[in-house]
């Protein structure tokens, strides 16, 4: 494993240099394989931070520096060679000791934890993390963006559980609020009973969307929206009664959406949970004199420098209502309580940056130290994200979309094999889709949906993915009896054997890249790049009619790379397919 090198090539910086061993590992890195590049040497080990943390002096010649010390560094068993580049010394290890201990773990039935303990990861914070992730609003359909939260958080939440963290998947769901108060007012109104049965979200979608053009031009709508949020407040039956109907129906709805993605979560949340707790929040404010009353007569929390009321958060409306903050706030407080998280994220668009440098800010001045501990991960819009039926785009009607269209390309495509149940094989394909085209790029863009382009069994897509798993699968059923428990690594010379397992040394590099600003792109492109590899592979490197030995080890890097893309995959939210 690449761990097992490192800690080789550190332990003779260490003999050389009279250090730590740890002092080297952050230094070195396993070299990124390029296409059309022949690449000989696996480590490079970067002069910069060794000057800096004053292992090396940091005035000097680094050319200087560089041959000095790789002069002084012998090859060995382990190291065939040592050479130099601008401010780095690469290392190229022994070809059979390399193809041995990557490949080792393959043939031991340990296959899903491939690099998962590296001693990278110790530098990790492990503990409870919390992510808050999807929340979307109730009575409302499940919108296509709300898509990107979800898949987003799904990702953070299987990454950090792969990397030994206790995940704890909370959605938070819009609940509570004014636009209560005018769904309620709306109802009452324009709503059906009998249509929410048939049809509940539609049915409420239609209902909010015809109260929202009536309030724009009558007031006694809004008073009536006003009245209905002040009741839900106040804990009034009959308003409370149609309020917990509409949030039984929601999350019911929801959750056949969430099946689809493969999305689970352990605790749903929501505004209305803490109602009672944002009171204690605002006693709390104005016990500490953090809560003043500003000219508008609403609550506001002053967060400028100089408490000259430039930077205000306002946390309550004048009529004593509360707002979304004030109820974040005392979200934050209660998870903290109940969950003892070590670490809590929160995925939303960015769109809310602001609101959540407050919430930190006022957790902050409320005294809780821990706030240091949240962080807000923020994504792009989606634009172009259209079917063929409308503009207002539900992401069911994607996931259809996704499904029917993907299906259309596998009954086109000579290559599709005899499948049991080609709709769920075109779903899982069509949700991979999506997802490798969302996280393909930094989550902060904005990025434009394009169908044909997701859907292409060609080039950087979550189809050749799929595909390239498919096809590895294959290849192992159909050479089934041949694998044997130990193989000979001394057979995997060739250049295109060789460039699979420099890549794969990069596994655990790019899991902690990850793990560390919590951007999937990193795993994303590892693994269409180990797929482009896979496939000169499957050229190049035939199992059918080469000698056993040759054919075993073969065997052996192939089953490597499909664990490796399966379990990749899995961390990104995608489900593998075996057959496409």
């Amino acid at each position: 494993m690449a761990s097992f090198f490192r800690r080789q090539i550190a332990i003779k910086l260490a003999k050389t240099l009279q250090q730590s061993e740890e002092a080297f590992l952050p230094a070195l890195t396993a070299v990124p394989v390029f296409k059309k590049q022949h690449q000989s040497s696996d480590f490079k080990l970067s002069l910069g931070p060794l000057r800096v943390n004053g292992i090396l002096p940091s005035s000097g010649d680094i050319l200087l520096q560089t041959e000095d010390l790789a002069s002084r560094l012998k090859p060995d068993s382990v190291v065939e060679s040592i050479s130099t580049g601008h401010g780095v010394i690469n290392f190229t290890v022994n070809r059979s000791l390399l193809a041995e201990k990557l490949l080792e773990p393959f043939g031991k039935g340990k296959d899903d934890q491939f690099e998962l303990n590296s001693e990278l990861f110790n530098s990790l914070k492990r503990g409870t993390t919390l992510v808050e992730y999807s929340s979307p609003n109730i009575a409302k359909k499940f919108h296509a963006g709300h898509l990107r939260s979800t898949i987003i958080g799904n990702f953070i939440s299987n990454l950090k559980q792969s990397l030994g963290n206790n995940v704890i998947r909370m959605n938070y769901l819009g609940d509570w609020g004014m636009q209560f108060g005018l769904l309620g007012a709306g109802f009452n109104q324009f709503g059906c009973m009998e249509k929410l049965k048939e049809n509940p979200l539609q049915h409420l979608f239609e209902v909010y969307v015809k109260v929202n053009k009536e309030a724009e031009l009558n007031t006694d709508i809004k008073q009536a929206a006003r009245d209905f949020f002040r009741q839900l407040e106040g804990h009034e039956s009959q308003a409370l009664s149609l309020w917990q109907q509409f949030r039984e129906i929601t999350v019911k709805e929801y959750q056949q959406v969430y099946k689809r993605l493969g999305v689970h979560f352990d605790v749903y949340s929501g505004e209305s949970f803490h109602q009672d707790q944002a009171q204690e929040v605002l006693q709390e404010l104005r016990s500490r004199g953090l809560l003043k009353t500003s000219e508008k007569g609403t609550g506001v929390v002053d967060l400028s420098p100089k408490a000259d009321m430039t930077n205000i958060c306002t946390i309550l409306r004048s009529d004593g209502t509360t707002l979304y903050i004030t109820r974040d706030i005392a979200a934050a407080i209660d998870r903290k309580e109940k969950h003892c998280f070590d670490e809590m994220i929160y995925v939303t668009d960015k769109s809310q940056e602001n609101h959540f440098n407050q919430l930190f800010q006022i957790l902050q001045a409320l005294g809780h130290s821990w706030a240091q501990s949240c962080r807000h991960v923020p994504f792009g819009l989606v634009q172009g994200m259209k079917t063929r039926t409308g503009d207002v785009v539900f992401l069911e009607d994607v996931l259809d979309e996704a499904r029917a269209r993907m299906l259309h390309n596998m009954t086109q495509s000579n290559n599709t094999k005899e499948l049991e149940n080609p709709e769920d094989t075109a779903e899982k394909v069509g949700i991979g889709a999506l997802i490798v085209q969302d996280f393909k790029g930094p989550l902060q863009s904005d990025y434009k949906f394009d169908w044909d382009r997701m859907l292409q069994a060609q080039g950087d897509t979550g189809v050749f993915l799929q595909y390239t798993h498919a096809r590895l699968c294959s290849l192992m059923q159909k050479n089934e009896g041949a694998e044997a428990p130990t193989f000979n690594p001394f057979v995997l010379r060739e250049q295109t054997s060789i460039v699979i397992l420099q890549h794969l040394l990069r596994y655990d590099e790019v899991l902690y890249q990850s793990a560390n600003d919590l951007q999937p792109k990193h795993l994303v492109n590892f693994l269409l790049k180990l797929c482009h590899l896979v496939a000169s592979a499957h050229r190049e490197l035939p199992v059918k009619g080469s000698p056993q030995d040759v054919a075993q080890a073969r065997l052996r890097l192939f089953s490597g790379a499909r664990s490796v893309l399966d379990n990749g995959m899995r961390i990104l939210g995608i489900t593998p397919v075996s057959k496409m």
